[in-house]
């Protein structure tokens, strides 16, 4: 298979930090998050951790300031969710150090990519080169977090569903060069959202066939990225684009599947696009879809609809349905009906 994946070692089971803490080459930098840290301090050694980061931020600046100031180490450890997986990826690229990572939930694909997603000026950028020595995904570690974390994995797998429907449009309209439209490519990813939406009521229970089908899936949407000569097209399309809009409006980190998912649901109408087919994946799901659960008001989630052909036009983002129709009110009216029915 051309598109098999031959990276990121992944291990599924239970009690795994203690063979973390027995593997991995002191001194050693944590990135993890001020809750997860209080957490799980007390599984490592204290002269063994030279240094413990929490990733508030991805911010640039930020990150080459964390590489300048931390004490010599032989490794890095992340511990937490996208951006724990992020930082460190990033702290092991600048530094050469070898990486282990440890999400704590299933909420996005970080941990399986080799790039950071770092903000330049409050716009997404991916750079930088990390693989991993292994990832860990312990089972009870992950049910421990949040329900509605975990379930919200499933955004960067179901957006295949509106990323393909971009990458043919725009090979269609002679807008995409680079990566123009693939049949092999495309099946396997759509085989790889096929194996998530059949098994999406079991990833709304939490159990562990929905962790380790999540899982899977983000191991080959990660890799396939970097795989297919850094092609974001068959994981990535105005879904996410509404998503960068929303998060340059309002400066505030959300969880980053929830809000794509209701990008998908809105992208799928304008394309016209089966909406309420992926609309009921999302839900079987158990995903939170309205605004009001994820800490937004419906004003902002309109705003920056409106205003997602600009936001990707202005900064470079590659052609997908924004681009040449209009997200109307007719549009904005009906994904509302769905996400409150």
């Amino acid at each position: 298979m051309p598109f098999e994946n031959p990276l990121f070692h992944t291990v599924y089971g239970r009690n795994l930090i203690k063979g973390l803490v027995e593997t991995v080459n002191p001194p050693y930098l944590i990135v993890t998050m001020p809750e997860l840290w209080n957490k799980f301090k007390d599984e490592f050694n204290k002269k063994d951790v030279a240094y413990v980061h929490f990733a508030e931020s991805l911010d640039i600046e930020e990150l080459e300031n964390l590489v300048k100031k931390i004490p010599p180490v032989s490794s890095v450890i992340g511990i937490g969710g996208g951006r724990a997986m992020d930082a460190a990826k990033f702290v092991s690229w600048r530094k050469n150090l070898p990486l282990f990572q440890m999400p704590t939930s299933t909420s996005v694909n970080a941990a399986f990519t080799h790039r950071t997603a770092v903000r330049i000026k409050n716009v997404v950028r991916y750079i930088g080169w990390a693989v991993p020595q292994v990832i860990y995904v312990d089972y009870d570690i992950i049910k421990s977090a949040p329900p509605h974390y975990n379930r919200a994995g499933v955004g960067d797998v179901f957006c295949i569903h509106t990323a393909h429907y971009d990458w043919k449009l725009a090979t269609e309209r002679g807008k995409e060069r680079i990566w123009p439209w693939d049949d092999e490519l495309a099946t396997e990813a759509k085989k790889v959202l096929q194996s998530v939406r059949s098994n999406a009521k079991e990833i709304g229970k939490v159990s562990d066939i929905g962790i380790k089908t999540l899982m899977e899936a983000h191991r080959w949407t990660g890799a396939i990225y970097h795989n297919s000569g850094w092609n974001p097209r068959p994981i990535e399309g105005c879904e996410h684009f509404f998503f960068y809009t929303l998060e340059y409006l309002t400066k505030k980190a959300y969880v980053h599947g929830e809000i794509v998912c209701i990008g998908i649901i809105f992208m799928s109408l304008l394309q016209n696009n089966d909406a309420e087919g992926i609309y009921k994946s999302i839900k079987e799901a158990n995903v939170r879809i309205k605004p009001e659960d994820i800490g937004e008001k419906w004003n902002m989630i309109e705003k920056a609809l409106k205003m997602t052909k600009k936001y990707s036009e202005e900064n470079g983002l590659f052609y997908t349905t924004i681009n040449e129709r209009e997200i109307t009110d007719e549009i904005i009216k009906k994904g509302k009906e769905l996400i409150y029915s």
